[in-house]
């Protein structure tokens, strides 16, 4: 097994809140720089600079899963990570069905840029991404699932789009694999502060939108990185396991 430092919740300058040091090549260096093995890309309903941290990656030694940061008809944050870029086109396909057609307001939510593996300009995503999608969390979690990647509630701890704010509980009738915190709060004080998560697996991630907020304190033990044996680290199984080092 090898030891692989992650954070799994990183966005790039096609997100409107992240700042514009969010450019592959940065992301990548700052990764490196902090030694992170595994990464995941997750703007806010979109993907298309997945493939342009994962060009600026070759060569690093660092893992850039394809992922996204999906927002629920209920206002829920959810990362949703996936193997392949063919899986995150096929769920991208989808959630564009399901995105209300509102016109961004760079000046008021902040550009939304696709931008090529050393971080030119290709074009401006002109849909505003940071709003609801018409997906349930039950929806989207049977999405997730089919497609074959992993669903996990977003900085589950905090009020703005976290789970136990607006819904209050963790629904029981959808078999999620973890729960994510912010960096805000470390493991031991969530689960004194949230005890209905007491049953649940936690990873933490840094929600990562400028590059001193990269924090790698969620280590998987396993063979590759990968979404399946991610889910076996969560899990404790086949001697993959995982904890995290809380910076809190």
């Amino acid at each position: 097994m090898k030891k692989y430092k992650a954070d799994l919740h990183v966005h790039t300058v096609l997100s409107p809140c992240a700042e514009i040091e969010m450019l592959p090549p940065l992301i990548v260096s700052e990764a490196k720089i902090r030694g992170i093995d595994l990464i995941a890309i997750t703007d806010h309903n979109a993907s298309a600079n997945i493939s342009a941290v994962q060009k600026a990656a070759l060569g690093s030694g660092i893992t850039v899963l394809p992922g996204m940061e999906l927002q629920t008809k209920e206002e829920v944050h959810v990362i949703c990570l996936f193997d392949s870029i063919e899986q995150i086109v096929q769920f991208q396909n989808i959630v564009d069905q399901k995105l209300p057609p509102i016109k961004n307001r760079p000046e008021y939510f902040g550009e939304q840029l696709v931008v090529d593996d050393k971080g030119d300009f290709v074009r401006k995503e002109e849909r505003l991404l940071i709003t609801s999608t018409d997906l349930s969390i039950n929806e989207a979690f049977n999405l997730v699932d089919e497609i074959g990647g992993i669903f996990i509630p977003a900085h589950v701890n905090r009020k703005a789009n976290g789970l136990l704010e607006i819904l209050g509980f963790v629904p029981v009738d959808i078999p999620i694999l973890a729960l994510e915190i912010s960096r805000h709060i470390s493991p031991k004080d969530v689960k004194i502060f949230y005890p209905q998560i007491n049953s649940f697996e936690i990873i933490q991630n840094g929600d990562v939108h400028r590059l001193s907020e990269f924090i790698g304190t969620t280590i998987f033990e396993i063979e590759n990185p990968s979404i399946s044996e991610i889910k076996l680290a969560i899990r404790k199984e086949a001697d993959r396991s995982y904890f995290v080092n809380s910076i809190t």
